[in-house]
């Protein structure tokens, strides 16, 4: 079903994004994690995807891996840099005869050493998105960011580039973490202004590690909040203590979005069940 139209049929629900295993090991858990989260009859799965074409044989076994649980929406991540228009064609086409209907578009991770050499017949994510929409048959879903793209030169112009992705096809979005829900509240009312009305499912990331959100947010250009710092930080040396602490935090992060009306929560897994059951269970 396409995702726009399960968020017309359903008042409230999750939805779960997974990373590609590498190992054998990944593969049991990414399992286990999909059957514990199955139960709690999420929207849609997703499969993330780098930015180089190994990236994207992975996904795609990955995908394949959520696909066999059947009864659950799967969405697998195309990004396009370093990709051709006829990967991308073939890709579609694959997942079209597996049955899949929703498609995430990113453009995918710039190299540091050399930003310009992966820019084939894709610069921006705009542009997997017009070329899927010309493919037909798929649900696109882009990503949004609340605090603004890391390389946007502003706000603005980041909506601005939100607004191109829309019109040249996306009907659904997903949001980049946040910590602070201000600033999601505050992309939903500037997209509002600017005449945006798709769905924007806000991305949870489990607050269980700080060392490992500090380096997301320096990726991301996400920032942390000062007081969550120093709650997870009096366990740093006590990964049972910061884990028990982040999921508190991240509890009262959600609860905060429905009480403010947000009827759908897309959370970033990390492959991790146990975390995602306890944070479930609470709200």
């Amino acid at each position: 079903m396409r995702i726009t139209d399960s968020l017309k049929q359903r008042d409230t629900g999750f939805s779960f994004e997974f990373f590609p295993p590498r190992t054998n090991r990944g593969r049991e858990k990414l399992i286990e994690t999909v059957k514990v989260l199955k139960t709690y009859n999420p929207l849609y799965f997703s499969m993330t995807c780098g930015a180089r074409g190994s990236s994207q044989d992975k996904t795609k076994d990955a995908v394949y891996i959520l696909l066999d649980e059947k009864g659950v929406e799967v969405i697998p991540h195309i990004t396009c840099i370093g990709a051709n228009q006829d990967l991308i064609k073939s890709l579609l086409d694959q997942y079209r005869q597996r049955g899949v209907e929703n498609i995430m578009a990113l453009r995918g991770d710039l190299p540091e050493d050399d930003p310009g050499s992966l820019r084939k017949d894709f610069s921006f994510a705009g542009d997997l998105v017009k070329f899927i929409k010309g493919y037909g048959h798929f649900c696109i879903g882009v990503a949004v960011y609340p605090e603004g793209h890391i390389e946007a030169a502003s706000l603005e112009a980041d909506l601005d580039y939100t607004r191109q992705k829309i019109d040249q096809g996306a009907e659904f979005a997903v949001s980049q973490m946040f910590f602070d829900n201000t600033y999601y509240y505050s992309l939903l009312e500037r997209l509002k202004d600017k005449g945006i009305d798709v769905p924007v499912l806000p991305g949870i990331l489990p607050m269980t590690d700080l060392a490992k959100m500090q380096d997301f947010a320096s990726i991301c250009g996400v920032k942390i909040p000062r007081d969550i710092e120093e709650a997870l930080g009096r366990f740093k040396h006590k990964p049972q203590d910061m884990q028990k602490q982040g999921i508190e935090l991240t509890i009262k992060q959600c609860r905060d979005l429905k009480k403010a009306g947000i009827k759908y929560l897309h959370f970033f897994t990390l492959n991790k069940p146990r975390v995602l059951k306890a944070i479930l269970d609470a709200i």
